[in-house]
């Protein structure tokens, strides 16, 4: 389970850099994020436009995507992050389910297309893998925080230098998220946590998609 795999990495990061440095590098990031979170989009309210270029250089827009059917979009914080990857590969072994359910995946980082590109070729993901240039789309999501000095220093000490990845001296992460936006761009289904270190198992959203084809009418107030 996606859970236990997150719960292991915890650990073992844990253990290689010791209670201290862990401790100082999630604070940094999560106490961060936590006051971001209640402003952050819901269900019931409508998904904001966007139009990113994918890894693959071809541009992607959500107005297409849902004019098509219903959207399971993420943001996650990008491919230097193992809880991201962990969750990526989760997502993908979804993929079928979510389109079998007429639904397709979306996951914007604040990455660079070249390094989305690699995101995308290591996890071997078939999904839309786009980029967010200054967070810009997860911004309207209100989704976007500062990750603390501490943190950034704690990051750079592990080889993961955001500036040189997201292209950005802003040092912003989306906080991670996961939307369903249904066929009339109402969010339906929400899962916004600070805590980078948890991530949603994707059955989740598949019983989403569930719910939605059962009901499609179905009011979408919270």
């Amino acid at each position: 389970m996606i859970k236990d795999e997150l719960a292991a990495y915890t650990s073992n990061l844990v253990g290689r850099i010791g209670e201290e440095a862990a401790e100082a590098l999630f604070v940094g990031q999560i106490g961060e994020a936590t006051p971001v979170v209640g402003a952050a989009l819901r269900r019931g309210q409508r998904a904001p436009l966007f139009t990113l270029v994918s890894a693959s250089g071809h541009m992607s827009s959500l107005a297409d995507r849902i004019a098509c059917g219903p959207v399971v979009l993420t943001f996650y914080r990008g491919g230097w992050c193992p809880y991201c990857n962990i969750a990526l590969r989760a997502m993908q072994s979804r993929l079928q389910d979510i389109k079998d359910l007429g639904g397709a995946l979306i996951a914007v980082s604040p990455e660079q297309p070249d390094h989305s590109l690699s995101t995308t070729e290591k996890l071997s993901l078939e999904f839309d893998v786009l980029s967010d240039p200054g967070n810009a789309v997860a911004r309207q999501y209100g989704l976007v925080y500062r990750v603390s000095k501490d943190a950034q220093e704690r990051l750079l000490s592990l080889g993961r230098d955001l500036v040189a990845h997201n292209g950005s001296e802003t040092w912003e992460l989306p906080v991670t998220a996961t939307y369903v936006i249904d066929h009339s761009g109402i969010i339906i289904f929400d899962h916004v946590d600070a805590d980078y270190r948890g991530r949603l198992d994707p059955l989740a959203i598949v019983d989403a998609l569930k719910l939605l084809g059962s009901n499609p009418h179905r009011s979408n107030s919270p």
